[in-house]
């Protein structure tokens, strides 16, 4: 018999074809994810080198990896306002050019406070970078295949992850840690060259051009002052004055924040996002992930090569199993969302990760097991990465439409980054409380941070998170 049955319609068909151009706007903006997870993941594995060589302490370096979020962190929400509202190609194209002259900078640092600078710089670039790059290439792909995209992406920031230990361990081995910089200038020419001829222009059909000046102004003095407090109670202690000074005038300044975003036609912060439950819920969850993500591939290295003394090409060696498990499970876990949902995937994988630092915890001590038992462990880590890390994005976009893309991605990174500069913090502190570099517990009570914070998140958005797909919400 032909026709609904029972004389009822059936629901509209979700479109699920991708197209060729979607494919390679994909491309190009996860070239992007590629080169700034491997900028990353190698300062990481640089981090003692650098110390060593710019003669300065771990706390002051902190700032290199600090100083660059607390910058993308206060600008996202305004690059991705902007990207929105004048064209997301227009933005994206100068973003990357401006991470390329960072880069250079880096490379250049005579001095740790030159070095700082210049990673600041890079973190201006990395702010329109990380705002545009889902909202380019997004809208070329039909809703119910965002996750697929999204896992793509991911898929090419844990290669990144796997490249960037390793390359950066040999590439130092070979000349010095400046040589990580150099590496982003080739690759960013590349994306800078083919960016116009495969990047399709998109913006906010609703938007007026009239960006709310004001609220940019107040919501980056807002995320940037809190951070700084943040960062800055590892030297000055959290009771310090000007800790809780910076804290508070940053605090306070949200309020106002969302008052003028209520009034404002074309608003810094788009307060319509958090009415979908999905965007909420995600963004929860990131944060308490965020907290623990980058600290702990911090933590890991730092121990490898200060409590374990291995050497440089050994830290980024050991890395590489895990991040290749990362590659490989990233995309097809975004196909899995696609179809199941988001909120188990997720919850799994932070369970996983929560897992593996626990287990860090009960059986790493003094004497060196590279091999035989840090490797393995890794592994759960790289499944749970996997597992998690594109997905969080995929989940705070499944529902949000496409003319608000450049404003939620930004927004949602901007909480991701503010908790990532939370979490270095954290853990820097953590390990200063040891006596010596040897210190097994100062390292144990880091992980005990880390493993809490993956377990919160997994907790939270296996609570919160809405129930199916994005296409089931739809329909």
């Amino acid at each position: 018999m032909s026709g609904p049955e029972n004389g009822r319609s059936p629901g509209p068909v979700m479109e699920t074809h991708i197209p060729r151009r979607a494919w390679l706007a994909l491309g190009v903006s996860t070239l992007v994810t590629f080169f700034v997870v491997i900028d990353i993941s190698a300062i990481n594995v640089a981090f003692p080198s650098i110390e060593r060589d710019l003669d300065t302490d771990r706390s002051t370096l902190s700032w290199m990896i600090s100083g660059y979020n607390v910058t993308v962190g206060a600008l996202l929400l305004a690059a991705g306002r902007v990207a929105d509202s004048i064209g997301r190609r227009k933005v994206f194209i100068p973003g990357v050019a401006l991470f390329m002259v960072g880069s250079a900078l880096c490379g250049l640092a005579p001095t740790v406070e030159f070095l700082i600078a210049a990673r600041i710089v890079q973190g201006f670039g990395g702010a329109v970078v990380t705002a545009s790059s889902f909202a380019v290439m997004l809208p070329e792909f039909p809703p119910a295949r965002r996750s697929t995209a999204i896992g793509f992406a991911g898929a090419t920031g844990s290669l990144g992850a796997v490249v960037g230990p390793a390359l950066g361990s040999l590439v130092i081995d070979a000349f010095n840690w400046r040589a990580i910089f150099w590496i982003n200038v080739p690759l960013s020419l590349l994306v800078i060259v083919l960016a116009p001829r495969l990047l399709s222009e998109s913006s906010d059909p609703n938007a007026t051009g009239r960006i709310d000046i004001v609220g940019v102004v107040i919501g980056t003095a807002a995320v940037a002052l809190v951070m700084f407090g943040i960062i800055q109670s590892e030297q000055w202690s959290v009771a310090d004055l000007r800790v809780i000074g910076l804290v508070v005038v940053g605090t306070a300044l949200f309020p106002l924040l969302v008052k003028r975003s209520r009034q404002h036609p074309e608003p810094l912060l788009d307060l319509e996002l958090f009415s979908h439950r999905s965007f909420s819920a995600a963004s929860a969850g990131a944060a308490l992930y965020g907290f623990a993500f980058i600290s702990g591939s911090l933590t890991n290295s730092i121990m490898l090569q200060d409590l374990w003394q291995q050497e440089l090409r050994t830290v980024g060696l050991v890395f590489v199993p895990a991040s290749l498990l990362g590659a490989i499970v990233s995309p097809l876990i975004g196909s899995i969302a696609d179809r199941v949902g988001h909120r188990w995937v997720l919850g799994f994988g932070c369970l996983l990760l929560s897992l593996s630092y626990v287990l860090l915890i009960v059986v790493i001590d003094h004497d060196p097991a590279v091999w035989n038992v840090y490797m393995p462990l890794t592994l759960l880590t790289g499944a749970g990465i996997g597992v998690t890390v594109a997905t969080w994005s995929s989940a705070a976009m499944a529902d949000i439409p496409p003319a608000k893309f450049g404003v939620a991605g930004a927004t949602a990174n901007t909480i991701r980054q503010a908790s990532t500069a939370v979490g270095i913090s954290v853990v820097i502190t953590l390990l200063a409380t040891g006596a010596h570099d040897f210190d097994l517990g100062a390292y144990q009570r880091a992980w005990m941070w880390i493993a809490g914070c993956y377990l919160l998140a997994a907790i939270v958005v296996m609570a919160t998170f809405p129930a199916g797909n994005s296409s089931d919400r739809a329909l």
